[in-house]
């Protein structure tokens, strides 16, 4: 599972740099890709009926799914109300991250975005009162230090510096995602997460697809014919992300949270690799150093909230067991040395 969603997501950011070489325009790509994820309900529904013996009609499975949407009956007010702002966010975090890519590396990109989990402890410190902890506060101090290294980087001018605000941006808006669903739907199952996810594709496809006609036809982005579209990258894209997103939300049933967390992690060294070996990009010192900054502090954030007695149990359970062994190597010198004594005619007791 962690390799599947890190090769995902390297698979993501290496296809968006392919695809900006004849298509440059990234609203128009996070706006279709947006759209695939109303295939997340139908996928969802797929695996049930192949793995549960009492099945439900589609109808029937999606109205017991729209619980996390609460008790009133659905309608057009509601639905709005409650998809609009996390649509929205979702559109700008895609948004911002592909801009991003057009100034900087992947490697840079998907270090950056990782700063995510730092603005979620902060987010969620203040807005939902969660438990202060002075490790994570380090590893949020961590974060910032690495964002402002990257910026450093080329002295705080440029395409460089844009790009680093861009995924700065991004991360930010994914971190208020993710503590606005937390805050106002709470913890949802599988299933009410592909609903809610193919309500948002839905919600994108009707109400968002007037932005990207605006924006071709004051010029900012221009398609062209759409025969000339690259019509593979794109849907290899907007299908990368698609796993990318199932398999984050797939994983967190089957498996650990933090196990998620190390597969986004694991996507920084992944996009290094391929940017040396494919697109020979060369490194700076600071940029490495800063990289490096923000994945460690991103380690800390994964410590569990009980860590500081978890580290005193395990040293003191380590201590009792050397502490043993050190009784039973006494115990066994003493019978080695009183067996010696007896076949030597003498008695001697052992000092301990």
């Amino acid at each position: 599972m962690v390799l599947c969603i890190s090769s995902s997501w390297v698979g993501t950011a290496q296809v968006v740099k392919l695809t900006f070489r004849s298509f440059s325009c990234p609203f128009f790509i996070s706006w279709f890709s947006s759209n695939w994820n109303i295939l997340f309900f139908p996928l969802y529904y797929s695996g049930h009926v192949v793995t549960t013996r009492e099945k439900q009609t589609p109808i029937q499975k999606f109205r017991e799914c729209s619980k996390l949407f609460g008790e009133e009956r659905m309608s057009l007010k509601l639905f709005v109300k409650r998809t609009a702002p996390f649509s929205i966010l979702w559109t700008l975090t895609n948004y911002l991250y592909l801009m991003a890519l057009k100034k900087l590396t992947a490697t840079d990109a998907s270090a950056l975005y990782c700063c995510h989990k730092a603005f979620v402890f902060l987010l969620s410190w203040i807005v939902l009162k969660d438990r202060f902890m002075g490790v994570r506060i380090v590893a949020a101090i961590m974060a910032i230090t690495g964002i402002v290294m990257m910026a450093y980087a080329d002295g705080f001018h440029g395409d460089s510096f844009v790009g680093v605000a861009l995924a700065v941006g991004s991360a930010s808006t994914s971190a208020l995602y993710k503590v606005l669903f937390k805050m106002f739907l709470g913890s949802a199952n599988l299933g009410e997460v592909a609903h809610f996810l193919s309500t948002m594709g839905f919600f994108n496809l009707v109400f968002i697809s007037c932005v990207p006609l605006i924006l071709y036809f004051t010029k900012v982005e221009q398609w062209g014919s759409l025969s000339s579209l690259p019509w593979g990258y794109m849907c290899g894209l907007a299908g990368l992300w698609l796993v990318f997103n199932i398999l984050v939300h797939v994983g967190v049933v089957l498996t650990y949270p933090i196990l998620i967390s190390i597969g986004t992690l694991l996507s920084v060294p992944g996009n290094a690799a391929v940017d040396v070996l494919k697109h020979a990009v060369i490194f700076s010192a600071v940029r490495l150093a800063a990289t490096c900054i923000i994945c460690m502090g991103f380690l800390l954030l994964l410590l569990p909230e009980e860590w500081d007695s978890i580290t005193v149990r395990f040293l003191a359970t380590m201590a009792d067991k050397k502490s043993e062994e050190h009784g039973e190597e006494l115990t066994e010198s003493s019978v080695h040395t009183r067996s010696r004594s007896r076949a030597n005619g003498t008695v001697s007791l052992p000092l301990a």
